[in-house]
């Protein structure tokens, strides 16, 4: 596995190795081992599969407690995956880091606890699937604004982007709860 640094140090582009042939492709999504050794030491509990049509945006999401750390990849189409730190006392609060994550790709992104995620979708459709390593909890989430003025978030949109009335009631980022 290759692994790509992003402008944001504990943000991770993965590039599995991919065997293919005539029949198809095969490559592991997840080894324990491996990610230990890219520094990704992590225990997942939920997996998480979502489709969305073109033009949605799906965040800023992150949980105040229970707090999770996800590992997404995208199984059909692609998106434009973003990971916002929300760490006060961190060096990069309030930086963002995006990527393109495609199935033709195969590259996984490894968003760690701390960080806001969010992604919207380029293709016809995508489905995303993605590993979390703590439970699901609405009452924990948060949401910051996916055109949080301040972050200047550069999302690859034609127009404005379909959101749901949960996103759309995003907090800009200075008025966030967020971590330490």
């Amino acid at each position: 596995m290759k692994v790509i640094p992003t402008r944001l140090p504990e943000v991770l582009l993965l590039e599995p190795r991919v065997f293919g042939d005539s029949r198809g492709f095969f490559f592991e999504s997840w080894n324990e081992r491996e990610f230990e050794r890219a520094g990704i030491r992590a225990r997942f509990v939920q997996d998480n599969h979502s489709r969305s049509e073109k033009g949605v945006l799906r965040g800023l999401h992150y949980q105040i407690r229970q707090p999770q750390g996800k590992l997404i990849r995208v199984i059909a189409g692609e998106i434009f995956d973003v990971a916002v730190d929300v760490r006060r006392n961190s060096p990069t609060f309030g930086q963002w880091e995006g990527v393109r994550l495609s199935a033709e790709s195969h590259k996984l992104l490894w968003v760690p606890v701390g960080f806001a995620h969010g992604f919207c979708v380029l293709s016809d459709f995508a489905e995303v699937l993605y590993k979390a390593t703590d439970f699901y909890a609405p009452e924990q989430e948060r949401c910051i604004l996916w055109n949080d003025p301040e972050l200047r978030i550069d999302w690859p949109l034609p127009g404005a982007p379909t959101l749901s009335a949960k996103d759309a009631a995003g907090v800009r980022l200075r008025d966030a709860e967020a971590f330490p």
